[in-house]
């Protein structure tokens, strides 16, 4: 839910803010006074493609900002701000952190629906009608489109591993030799994990157990032997503790020279076990030299290193194999392929006969929602179409599309073919009616859904989008009363004629009370006489709006 809105510099607006009612919202005013802008404001909230042409004439950028609530979501909301330059560079920010529009459409943007007259391509789209039939029979057809998605995976699966079989049943007689000849190399020389690397690290001190030893010896002797450095260091110890009687001093000195012998005292009897320890063995070298160079061998061969030597291996010896026993691993792979398939006509089936069941009940809501906006006996019909088996994707084995009877007794065609664009309007508004809140979207926004609408249809138009605000937040551009009156929440947009050599600016204010009968006024007969003024205090009464004892003129 869109709960606060601060535009500056989009269009004509120069800084406006708005907070959108939870349930119905509209915004009124004469033609061209900017209500287009705001929405554009709306759009570029929810990831919408940005235009350098909407920043305002004479600024270096737009800014919009919104704070949303999500059902179910963050208590505190989701602030997400968005700019774009003159030269046409952008910036998004998603609760005070860098982000992108791909996240913002990804985020708010699946939360908000932009039902405009030009932007109702989704319900003339065929792809998109078996979606909607989705969310209207909620989780059984989640469920049943998940098993059959399973059982899709799978096939496809099964489909890749007797693919893969076959390819390697095909190999050739120059194929097979080549994999029993690398097979047969690198199993002579059996190599194991990690081997190479352990050889690596031993064979330098096999190699050097002489030095080694004479090394550690040495140093041995040097430190712990006969007048060695731990002799020197204990006699250096006696003499400051014998003179630290005069001078606290050299105690000082004594105890830190003490310490050090303890340490010193502790290598040497390390080097004492370590040269203790070190084996001089000429054949157990030779063994390690021998064994590293046929390592080494490998590597060239089938490396470069020991990891590729392995991988080759096995992929030899499934060459190997798939040639001894081709035709049965052929045979079971097919067979898993079969049982795979035997699965998804079954899903596949469920998953018909799910839709089936639930279109027959959708085309009635929809429908009677349709006679509601004043369309006679128009309705909306769903057909499913089962799709040859290569044709099977990822919503389903069946093709399911709209069709539209303009009148009982009429063919029922397909909408996109047939219905005009005021009469896709009020299909999708009926369409979104009935879906109540399982279209998933919190807010829908609504640009001049009443083009071309009067009359008795213009009241009905103005109930069902009452009636859709109990299940959604709505906002909705208009220029009928009708609607106008059925608002929890009313935005007068205007224009006013900016300073010298400034474009005019738009400006928009919540109406309430007597400005509020004003605006209905206008809007009913473009003028605000006495008549008007009691016409406009008439619909508002009767709309439930509590004009004659709300002194603010609200809900």
């Amino acid at each position: 839910m869109l709960d606060e809105l601060h535009a500056r510099d989009v269009a004509l607006i120069r800084d406006v803010t708005i907070q959108p009612s939870e349930g119905l919202t509209v915004l009124t005013g004469e033609t061209g006074a900017g209500k287009t802008a705001l929405l554009s404001a709306i759009k570029l909230l929810v990831g919408e493609r940005a235009d350098a042409g909407s920043v305002r004439e004479g600024a270096d950028a737009l800014e919009v900002e919104g704070r949303f609530f999500e059902r179910g979501g963050d208590s505190d909301g989701c602030v997400v701000r968005r700019r774009v330059s003159a030269d046409g560079r952008g910036r998004v920010e998603i609760d005070g952190h860098m982000g992108s529009v791909r996240e913002l459409a990804a985020g708010v943007g699946r939360t908000v629906d932009l039902c405009g007259q030009h932007e109702h391509q989704r319900l003339l789209s065929v792809s998109s009608h078996v979606e909607i039939l989705d969310a209207w029979l909620g989780q059984e057809a989640v469920d049943a489109l998940g098993a059959y998605r399973a059982a899709l995976s799978s096939t496809r699966d099964a489909a890749d591993e007797l693919e893969r079989v076959r390819e390697l049943s095909r190999s050739g007689a120059e194929k097979l030799e080549e994999a029993e000849f690398t097979l047969r190399k690198i199993d002579e020389v059996a190599p194991r994990e990690g081997e190479y690397e352990e050889l690596e690290e031993a064979l330098p001190r096999a190699e050097h157990a002489e030095s080694l030893v004479t090394a550690a010896s040495g140093a041995h002797n040097l430190v712990a032997g006969d007048d060695g450095a731990s002799d020197a260091l204990s006699a250096a110890v006696r003499a400051l503790r014998d003179a630290s009687s005069y001078d606290s001093k050299l105690g000082a000195w004594a105890d830190t020279l003490e310490s050090s012998l303890i340490d010193i005292e502790d290598v040497a009897s390390s080097l004492r076990d370590y040269a203790d320890g070190v084996e001089w063995d000429p054949e157990s070298l030779e063994r390690m030299q021998q064994r590293l160079s046929r390592l080494e061998g490998l590597r060239r061969s089938f490396g470069p290193r020991m990891e590729d030597v392995f991988a080759r291996r096995e992929k030899a010896a499934a060459v190997v194999a798939a040639s001894e026993g081709g035709d049965e691993a052929e045979r079971r792979a097919q067979q898993a392929l079969d049982a795979a398939e035997a699965a998804l006509a079954k899903a596949a089936d469920a998953l018909d006969a799910v839709r089936e069941k639930g279109a027959p009940r959708l085309s009635a809501e929809v429908s009677a929602q349709m006679s509601r906006l004043e369309m006679g006996t128009a309705s909306l019909e769903v057909a499913q179409t089962r799709l040859p088996r290569d044709q099977w994707g990822s919503m389903g084995p069946s093709r399911a599309e709209f069709l539209y009877r303009p009148a009982a007794g009429l063919t029922a065609r397909p909408l996109r073919r047939i219905a005009s664009g005021g009469e896709v309007s009020r299909v999708m508004l009926a369409c979104k009616v009935a879906l109540g809140d399982a279209d998933g979207c919190d807010t829908l926004v609504f640009d001049e859904v009443d083009a071309g609408v009067g009359g008795a249809t213009a009241v009905a138009l103005a109930q069902v989008l009452r009636d859709l605000a109990r299940t959604h937040q709505v906002i909705v551009v208009t220029h009928l009363a009708q609607v106008a009156v059925m608002a929890d929440r009313h935005y007068l947009v205007h224009k006013v004629a900016g300073a010298s050599g400034e474009p005019p600016e738009t400006k928009i204010d919540e109406v309430a009370g007597e400005k509020r009968v004003e605006e209905i006024a206008r809007m009913l007969s473009g003028d605000t006489g006495d008549a008007s003024l009691a016409h406009a205090r008439e619909m508002l009464e009767h709309a439930g709006d509590g004009y004659g004892g709300d002194p603010d003129g609200t809900r």
